[in-house]
């Protein structure tokens, strides 16, 4: 069996939690700091998690089940608190858990064609109240776990969709193109789930590109915080600037790429930073198709996840979108020039691979195209016939 080394991944940018330890706040620290220790013990069980993935009970069409950790973190020891078809209960965080997982899923299913995580119907099992004041949120391979927040910087985690979206995406992102958790493969891994949740809540708002506010995780944060959100997709670098945890770092442009090392500290080569690039590439190629994100940009989007490796850079999934583009409406339609365009405007030019011969534009030669080809040769052939004669 291989062993999965894919990496626990969470909603809150270490970055972030890492200010908060410089704060003066007493309690922030200490609300940080078992955050990031505890998110670090974790990534320690993450591959023992996986392994034991497999054993879990046979899928249901996506069926949802939310346990409440009731500030514990053993997760064996969480209380089932609804199931599918369950009432509403009293808990508003298992509420929320249950019908973000809900609309998750109907988008999978209604836009995409997907059944649940995997494609096959996996179960959604979510976890919510783990831990005393952790401030984050993250899906280990096999579920989703939501923390409360401390109350002082992050309110619970349950109220953003696009936050229960994005982190179920990295389910999806695991089951097709399984990209390496670091580097560029990681910065594309935390920007599909930024696109996955943006797009997610826009067809839940019915709202075009246009409308949409393109943030992730606006609702994370308490009121008495300035910031808007984590991350914006329309304009990386400006999510949040302000004394508490400074200012938003994300690049929008590869003349701008961050040179991470590829440590828990350095975010893994900078996966939750570089992201802003294709975040910005991906919004500009919705708003330039125009109508809704999850139409013409999703389907690009999500196909060339599907066809994208494990290993794969920005300049490779860049290609592939564009040839997804191409394949589904059409070589030089709008769409795929819209492609183009967008990559290029962050600075990661799409190289398009030379025609093989028989091919056009990377497709197979027509019925006509062969049938003339055909022709040419047979009266080639038959002008050499007519020369050899006349020699004799």
């Amino acid at each position: 069996m291989t062993v999965n080394r894919r990496r626990l991944t969470c909603i809150t940018p270490p970055y972030i939690l890492q200010s908060l330890l410089e704060s003066d706040d007493a309690q922030i620290r200490r609300a940080a700091l078992a955050t990031l220790v505890s998110t670090a013990q974790l990534r320690g069980e993450r591959n023992v998690r996986s392994l034991l993935a497999g054993a879990a009970s046979a899928p249901v069409a996506g069926r949802r089940s939310i346990f409440d950790c009731r500030t514990g973190i053993l997760l064996r020891i969480a209380t089932l608190a609804r199931t599918e078809g369950g009432e509403e209960v009293a808990d508003e965080s298992v509420n929320r858990a249950y019908d973000g997982f809900g609309v998750t899923r109907e988008f999978l299913r209604e836009v995409l064609e997907r059944d649940s995580i995997d494609g096959l119907g996996m179960r959604l099992h979510g976890y919510v109240h783990r831990g005393l004041r952790y401030n984050n949120a993250f899906w280990d391979g096999s579920e989703m776990v939501f923390g409360d927040g401390d109350g002082r910087v992050f309110s619970d985690f349950t109220g953003s969709l696009d936050v229960i979206a994005h982190e179920l995406a990295h389910g999806v992102t695991e089951f097709t193109a399984a990209w390496e958790y670091h580097d560029q493969p990681g910065a594309l891994n935390e920007s599909m789930s930024d696109v996955f949740g943006s797009m997610v809540k826009q067809w839940a708002l019915k709202q075009s590109a246009a409308d949409a506010d393109w943030l992730i995780g606006a609702d994370v944060f308490t009121p008495g915080i300035d910031a808007d959100a984590l991350r914006s997709m329309k304009a990386p670098g400006t999510a949040f600037d302000n004394q508490l945890f400074g200012k938003d770092p994300q690049p929008a442009h590869m003349n701008d790429f961050v040179e991470l090392p590829d440590t828990e500290e350095g975010d893994f080569g900078g996966v939750h930073i570089n992201s802003g690039i294709p975040n910005k590439a991906f919004h500009l190629v919705a708003t330039g198709i125009g109508g809704n994100s999850w139409e013409a940009a999703g389907h690009i989007w999500y196909e060339s996840l599907k066809a994208s490796t494990a290993h794969a850079q920005f300049a490779d999934f860049a290609a592939t979108t564009h040839a997804k583009a191409g394949e589904l409406y059409g070589s030089g339609s709008a769409e795929q020039q819209a492609v183009a365009d967008a990559w290029e405007g962050v600075g990661v030019p799409v190289t398009v691979p030379p025609a093989t011969p028989g091919d056009d534009n990377g497709s197979a030669p027509s019925i006509s195209q062969q049938l003339e080809g055909l022709t040419a040769q047979v009266q080639a052939l038959a002008a050499e016939v007519q020369a050899l004669a006349g020699r004799h």
